[in-house]
């Protein structure tokens, strides 16, 4: 298991590759996020593990502050020279750790977290924290990797990926996700799941993987099981596994009471 350092210096190391991925920067979730968000009450939002910095540049324009938590410093700096180039003034960034936000209780609107969950070693902590931190009635909009209720689509979805990428440490089931959000006082509003295609070049590129760790994925991934194949949509050209899809949830939860203890 990674220590929180090697996870962070990962990170470090891939940034550029985050935030010119396609997987990152697909506008589409993005798109429904700014029309959720647009005409609600909006002072302040919290993006949290912002990397591509997207989610800041699309919802800068709704709010009169926006607050980017990274976890990394390249990221930090990278995310600001994105910021810069935009030419929105109203974006702060602040590195730290998920798990303790060094924020006042009740003082943001509304919360994001966009593709940065499944690296979280405790949801737990982020699910509390953000409610902590969201005033009464504020919204925690969460787009993130899942995985199937069948055990064993999801144990091959996160051996792959953590084999891929050490930062990763689970992609959650949807349901745990909901009995999660559920006990820290959200009340689920809106919930899509739908599919996402990875082209696994670009996909093992992302990571700067050798050679010999490439042909072990592709090994892992030809050699399934059909059910495994047929569920994931592994296209296979010549034993070359070409690409596959993935299930990401976007869910929009209300705070509606303070947490549980």
């Amino acid at each position: 298991m990674l220590s929180k350092e090697m996870t962070a210096n990962h990170f470090e190391m891939n940034t550029s590759k985050y935030t010119i991925s396609k997987v990152y920067a697909d506008k589409e979730d993005l798109k429904t996020l700014y029309e959720m968000v647009n005409g609600n009450k909006n002072e302040q939002l919290l993006d949290i593990g912002t990397g591509s910095v997207d989610v800041a540049n699309t919802l800068a324009p709704l709010f009169e502050k926006v607050t980017a938590f990274i976890p990394t410093t390249k990221m930090l700096d990278t995310g600001k020279r994105f910021t810069n180039s935009s030419g929105y003034q109203n974006i702060t960034f602040i590195k730290g750790e998920v798990s303790m936000l060094p924020f006042t209780s009740n003082k943001f609107d509304a919360v994001t977290s966009r593709m940065a969950p499944h690296h979280f070693r405790h949801i737990e902590k982020l699910v509390s924290e953000t409610a902590r931190v969201l005033k009464e009635g504020g919204m925690f909009y969460l787009i993130d990797s899942v995985v199937s209720e069948l055990n064993e689509y999801d144990a091959f979805y996160n051996y792959i990926e953590k084999k891929r990428d050490p930062s990763h440490y689970r992609a959650y089931k949807k349901t745990e996700w909901i009995s999660l959000l559920e006990r820290n006082g959200f009340q689920i509003e809106f919930l899509l799941t739908f599919k996402k295609e990875f082209l696994f070049d670009e996909w093992c590129d992302r990571m700067n993987l050798t050679l010999k760790e490439k042909r072990d994925l592709n090994r892992l991934m030809i050699v399934a099981p059909d059910h495994l194949i047929k569920f994931f949509s592994i296209v296979i050209e010549s034993s070359e596994v070409q690409s596959f899809q993935g299930e990401t949830m976007f869910l929009a939860v209300r705070k509606e009471r303070e947490i549980l203890v």
